[in-house]
């Protein structure tokens, strides 16, 4: 293999490497903000199921009151 040669292969690999260091990079970002995205969708479920849960309660005794005004009467 003649120095050339070597050279080009070289300057091959390298550029080999900076594309793979341009991808990983690329890849964890996307990985972080899919994180970000997770939790923050997470914190939103839970405030749903509370809300959920609350309103639940709220319609019980709305349910509760009114079989009990229907049975006072």
């Amino acid at each position: 293999m003649t120095q050339t040669e070597y050279l080009l292969e070289l300057k091959y690999f390298e550029d080999k490497l900076d594309q793979l260091i341009e991808q990983y990079t690329a890849v964890k970002n996307e990985n972080n903000l899919l994180k970000s995205r997770q939790e923050a969708l997470i914190k939103e479920k839970e405030s749903l199921l509370e809300k959920t849960n609350l309103a639940k309660l709220r319609v019980e005794a709305m349910i509760n009151r009114l079989k009990a005004m229907e049975y006072g009467s």
